[in-house]
């Protein structure tokens, strides 16, 4: 099979990547490298099957000339990190909304099938937990650029889903809680890569806010195999589901547990969020997925997670 993955010189894209080529399939990249690197597929570009097209998904001569070649698209393409969210709001919405709006449009033209990587961010400050994929988004104001992220995916959900409704344009929705794993960067923000490279360094590991907001962090290699298994299936089509773990650990204890992993003597300090970001910044306190629609799916093959908090960790800190 010939598939297409925007933005799959990134984290999650790169890992996607080598897991399909790994299954046989011939895999087709569009990365303008603006939050990708060329260092996480470097090691796929001697494979005869691996294609790089080093530009933007908004060159719909280029991104045509590829959706035509192959059966199925993974849109992983996005601005991601809340660094880059507070400091480029105007970016983010372009790329997050333009760029799903040009790979919808192309995808029609064949009825390829698409999935569309979203985030839950979208359910914002909603304190409706576990969060289920039919839960309303309650999203700050638009005067605050942090929410931005979170609405321009709700609007690419929602385009989604209205080229399946409209256009019977297949498209399976997947939103992402805090995916990690080796290759992951702190460099917008992403707090595991952060803290395992100041614990390394024996630099201060700084948590942001009083450090009791939760997350639920989930292994790189869950997710791929988790979106292989929903593109695989005709049900999944004009779907959504929640993909992350449910084990829920504060940033403070996220913290200690990295310390203590990599045997650091680094102290953990907090940074006022109006520091760490802008002023008046808001946080999510918790958030949990209700996986039950994905692990329903995913009882096919064994289920979905696979690996815990702490195997993941010493993954990543081990891949150096």
């Amino acid at each position: 099979m010939n598939i297409l993955i925007t933005g799959g010189c990134g984290f999650i894209g790169s890992h996607l990547a080598e897991k399909l080529l790994s299954i046989g399939h011939e895999v087709y990249v569009i990365d303008d490298l603006s939050t990708g690197s060329i260092n996480n597929i470097k090691h796929l570009q001697t494979n005869p099957k691996f294609h790089l097209s080093k530009d933007t998904i908004t060159n719909e001569t280029l991104l045509s000339s590829v959706v035509d070649k192959v059966d199925m698209i993974y849109h992983l393409a996005a601005a991601v990190g809340v660094q880059l969210v507070v400091k480029s709001p105007v970016k983010t919405i372009e790329t997050n909304v333009h760029g799903t709006e040009v790979v919808l449009k192309a995808a029609a033209k064949k009825k390829t099938k698409v999935l569309i990587a979203s985030t839950s961010e979208v359910y914002g400050k909603s304190e409706k937990l576990p969060y289920s994929e039919d839960d309303n988004f309650l999203i700050g104001s638009s005067t605050l650029g942090r929410w931005s992220y979170a609405c321009s995916k709700a609007l690419d959900e929602f385009l989604a889903m209205a080229y399946w409704k409209e256009k019977k344009s297949p498209v399976v929705i997947t939103r992402f809680f805090n995916t990690i794993g080796p290759r992951q960067t702190g460099q917008y923000g992403m707090v595991v890569p952060t803290f395992i490279k100041q614990a390394l360094a024996g630099k201060p590991i700084t948590v942001y806010g009083d450090g009791k907001q939760s997350r639920c962090f989930t292994y790189v290699g869950d997710v791929v195999n988790a979106i292989i298994a929903l593109m695989e299936k005709d049900k999944t089509v004009g779907e959504i589901f929640n993909i992350g773990s449910t084990e829920e650990i504060s940033i403070e204890n996220l913290a200690k547990k990295i310390k203590k992993l990599t045997n650091s003597s680094s102290e953990i300090v907090h940074i006022p969020y109006d520091q760490a970001y802008e002023q008046g910044f808001e946080d999510m306190r918790r958030r949990i997925p209700d996986i039950s629609k994905l692990s329903k799916i995913l009882s096919e093959i064994g289920g979905f997670q696979k690996h815990g908090l702490d195997e993941t960790l010493k993954l990543i800190i081990k891949s150096g």
